[in-house]
């Protein structure tokens, strides 16, 4: 990308934003306004592999999102690149508009994360948005599992997610959604959470589409049987893939998510292009150690490989 594309505010402004948050897009009155620098953060990561090991042959970054060098440690899959994304300031504020690019190549393996949980910070005046674009070329495989996301009072986030996936590849993509600050009383006290995702074939022909969209100033909140009901933390895996069938991916997960406190749904993703997963849970140990249970069946099946030990700080 050149810079004048990376100025350009369509490129890391979401196109059709829902009615909600499109009527919050407007200045914001004794701040940093939307575009300011340090509220728009690039993240531009392209993978390719050099003698049997994945390596980044592109990387361009804008605060407040950043990486360091990836590091190679799983000694099952010494091949993997492991990225660990960052950002300045620990979370999302008003007006933050992010976006985060990875491209991977034919044949490499890539595992990106965050350092830490996600914090959304308190958005009275406007709203912040992320948008992820996932490339994952012919027989490549990402993994792409953020920690946790943490919306505090008042939040309002913007999230769609987009996948290019090659028939013969494999991507496994997830989020964790807490409930807030429980500790200081802000049990789903945010303004409103929005995630959309999608993935693609390369010829741009649709393989699937989800959203979830949490507004608990709604009647009835989150608590309404459709959304979270009686639960508190909402994660979501997806496993596309063309390593592997349907119908057996969803098997080999039901049988992986058996975690005591949680509730999991199953189920083939539309076009036999893989499985997803949901999980509601009344702890974040509880939801993650299922989450960590389904990541590390579907890398044993797909990939010959277990689930490494991810130590951060």
């Amino acid at each position: 990308m050149t810079a004048q594309t990376r100025g350009d505010p369509t490129w890391y402004t979401p196109a059709a934003l829902p009615d909600e948050l499109r009527t919050l897009d407007r200045p914001i009155m004794g701040g940093l306004q939307v575009g300011a620098p340090g509220k728009v953060g690039l993240l531009e990561l392209a993978f390719e592999q050099c003698g049997g090991t994945t390596r980044v042959v592109r990387h361009y970054q804008r605060a407040p999102l950043h990486v360091y060098r990836p590091i190679h440690l799983d000694e099952s899959f010494p091949g993997m690149a492991f990225v660990f994304v960052q950002q300045f300031g620990d979370g999302y504020v008003d007006g933050d508009r992010c976006r985060i690019d990875v491209d991977c190549g034919p044949g490499t393996t890539a595992h990106v994360t965050t350092q830490t949980a996600t914090n959304l910070y308190r958005t009275p005046r406007n709203f912040a948005t992320q948008l992820v674009n996932l490339r994952v070329g012919p027989r490549a495989v990402l993994e792409y599992l953020p920690d946790a996301i943490v919306p505090f009072r008042g939040a309002r986030f913007f999230q769609r997610t987009c996948m290019t996936i090659d028939v013969d590849s494999t991507a496994i993509v997830g989020e964790v959604l807490l409930p807030g600050r429980v500790a200081r009383g802000e049990r789903h006290a945010y303004g409103f959470y929005w995630a959309e995702t999608e993935a693609r074939r390369p010829d741009g022909g649709l393989l699937f589409a989800d959203l979830i969209r949490l507004c608990p100033a709604e009647s009835g909140g989150t608590r309404l049987l459709a959304l979270l009901g009686g639960w508190d933390v909402l994660a979501t895996l997806y496993v596309v893939t063309g390593r592997g069938r349907a119908h057996e991916l969803v098997e080999l997960l039901r049988r992986a998510t058996t975690q005591e406190g949680v509730i999991t749904g199953v189920s083939t993703l539309p076009n036999d292009c893989g499985a997803s997963a949901r999980f509601l849970g009344s702890t974040s140990q509880a939801v993650c150690a299922a989450m960590r249970s389904a990541w590390g069946a579907a890398r044993e099946a797909l990939l010959g490989a277990p689930a490494p030990y991810l130590r951060k700080g």
